[in-house]
């Protein structure tokens, strides 16, 4: 029905449209594959061929700050995780690369380090769990790498966890002693959680050495034949009447010998 004289000075209706996106999301493609090394991203870039694109963490991508503890010893012992500058670069190109890529393969090392390098290139690329697949082989070979990719795993946070525990150690402990041996030695020396303990020990056992006082003690041996089952063979004493025989001198020597003459050898 066209317009008519009725329609003049009446509102027009407002019809509601679906808006556009202001821009719409690029489709992912292809895979990422991401490791430790540069070069070890060279030999699995030629193993996995086309479709792959491999790049390089350049080892760890995030860790404590170093001009502070950055652990909060008040709320759990939780880490307070930066990029550092020198690898900021590193991130974000791995970012971009992550944006674009339908699947991320996380190759970084089959221990606990190379699971919490995998974890932190997560937090630190924004990478969704549901895109990561986590790879781990421990031979670069053709063989081994594919499968690892024939059977990708989620991400053991067990690993992540026992590696986060081992660097907030490591913090608590240098972070506490290391100033006392500026004072005490000399400075720029370093306290680590496993050294300071090892020689924590090294000289509480030295100081035993130190204290002990040497006392004289004799052993007897003799060279015994039996008519039953030869040859001739040495024997040493360890018994008298089912006690150890405690002989502090030579003098203490002569009674013991004379007694061996007429016992009873078992």
């Amino acid at each position: 029905m066209g317009r008519t004289p009725a329609h003049e000075g009446l509102t027009p209706p407002v019809v509601d449209r679906p808006k556009r996106a202001a821009a719409k999301e690029a489709k992912r493609r292809g895979k990422l594959v991401i490791v430790e090394s540069p070069a070890k991203a060279r030999t699995i870039g030629r193993f996995l061929g086309k479709g792959y694109s491999v790049k390089a963490s350049v080892g760890h991508v995030r860790d404590l700050l170093r001009s502070q503890l950055s652990v909060d010893v008040e709320n759990g012992f939780t880490p307070k995780y930066r990029v550092p500058n020198e690898k900021r670069e590193v991130v974000k190109s791995l970012a971009a690369e992550a944006a674009k890529a339908e699947e991320i393969y996380l190759a970084t090392d089959p221990d606990r380090e190379g699971e919490a390098i995998a974890w932190h290139l997560m937090e630190a690329a924004q990478i969704e769990p549901e895109r990561a697949r986590r790879v781990s082989f421990h031979e670069i070979t053709k063989e081994a790498v594919a499968e690892a990719f024939e059977n990708p795993r989620p991400l053991d946070l067990r690993l992540v966890d026992a590696q986060q525990g081992r660097r907030v150690l490591d913090r608590l402990v240098g972070y506490s002693i290391s100033p006392i041996l500026w004072s005490k030695v000399r400075s720029r020396l370093s306290a680590g959680r496993v050294q300071s303990a090892a020689l924590r020990m090294v000289v509480d056992r030295e100081r035993e050495v130190q204290k002990f006082e040497p006392v004289e003690y004799w052993t007897v041996d003799a060279d015994l034949l039996s008519d039953v089952h030869p040859p001739a063979f040495r024997a040493r004493l360890t018994r008298i009447d089912g006690e150890a025989p405690v002989i502090p001198s030579q003098a203490a020597v002569a009674p013991v010998l004379e007694a061996l003459k007429s016992a009873a050898l078992t």
